[in-house]
């Protein structure tokens, strides 16, 4: 074999061993075509939830699951990893091999509240880098049909009369749905007695029960019951009515325009994948939001699906830390 010959079947060899460590697999970029889509995986790829399964993230993380293993050829696991208030789900993806293998569904709390409220976390935000925004859903404010006030304004005026106040559950300390009942405290100048939950799944049977008051969540792991009739919605956050729910007035409407947090979802990978496959999978997950059968999943939901690119929503979830933090500091909000 001549040295030339030799050289190049050298270097060919050391590329296609590089492009295949861990899983991945890149073809060789031929000229015009975009390097991130040569990036195949080469094994099952898991997604990790955050939080239990049948809440908002979960219903989200599971849609996203099921289009990205009919696009990449792959099945693609959800993992639910519930605990401090989603910590325990993106360490383990913080810590996993960068190779697109293993990608968190990230949320408001876990991208942009938890690092200021918790000062101790056993990673860093840095250690996650963005991959896709996934969905924005505003949040509900809900109460069992029986508590006498059937609108935000009269749960407002009926904490204002009871000496103690109403209590009013959350997914837990530090989500935005915590948040959203202290701002709405704050607003409405109220005592509302928090009552965090593991999640939805619990939070949500204790106010049908009539144990907890009232309660916030996110629109989709609510709406079944209150369609249903067994809770009753007071109001939702953001700037517009939710299309599933268009006699529900917005909390703007109900004279409350400073309680507008919106929650989002996206997809988030370990620090360090190669951009060739954060841009495949970037890619092949806005196909999942623009397929109409998919989309039309989402919005049955309540859910608005989004459609950025990884360095836009960097940018948000960058903005969003700053904003949550002022109102944890604000707030005074500690983990305990």
């Amino acid at each position: 074999m001549d040295p030339i010959a030799r050289r190049r079947l050298l270097t060919g060899t050391a590329t296609f061993a590089l492009a295949t460590v861990s899983g991945i697999r890149c073809a060789t970029a031929q000229p015009g075509t975009s390097t991130g889509a040569q990036w195949q995986p080469q094994r099952p790829i898991r997604l990790v939830v955050p939080f239990s399964a049948g809440g908002t993230t979960d219903l989200l993380g599971r849609i996203v699951a099921q289009g990205l293993s009919d696009r990449l050829g792959q099945p693609v696991v959800v993992d639910n990893r519930p605990g401090a208030g989603g910590n325990v789900g993106a360490d383990a993806v913080a810590k996993a091999e960068p190779d697109g293998l293993t990608l968190l569904m990230t949320t408001i709390g876990t991208a942009a509240i938890n690092p200021s409220l918790y000062k101790d976390a056993p990673f860093k935000p840095e250690d996650l880098i963005a991959v896709a925004e996934v969905a924005r859903v505003p949040n509900v404010i809900v109460a069992a049909p029986d508590l006498p006030a059937r609108t935000l304004r009269e749960m407002v005026e009926l904490a204002k009369r009871r000496r103690q106040g109403l209590t009013i559950g959350s997914s837990g300390i530090g989500t935005s749905l915590h948040l959203t009942g202290e701002i709405l405290q704050e607003a409405a100048d109220i005592e509302l007695i928090h009552v965090p939950f593991r999640g939805s799944s619990s939070m949500l049977p204790e106010i049908m029960a009539g144990r907890v008051d009232t309660g916030v969540d996110n629109l989709p792991s609510a709406l079944p019951h209150i369609r249903d009739g067994r809770l009753r919605a007071l109001a939702v956050t953001g700037d517009h009515r939710s299309s599933v729910l268009p006699d529900v007035p917005t909390t703007a409407e109900a004279g409350f325009p400073a309680v507008d947090p919106t929650a989002w979802f996206g997809v988030q990978a370990p620090a360090g994948t190669p951009q060739p496959v954060i841009n495949r999978l970037a890619t092949e997950i806005r196909g999942v939001l623009q397929d109409p059968t998919a989309r039309a999943r989402i919005e049955e939901l309540g859910a608005v699906p989004s459609d950025t690119t990884p360095a836009l929503f960097q940018a948000f979830i960058n903005r969003e830390t700053a904003r949550w933090g002022d109102v944890i500091q604000r707030n005074d909000i500690t983990v305990q």
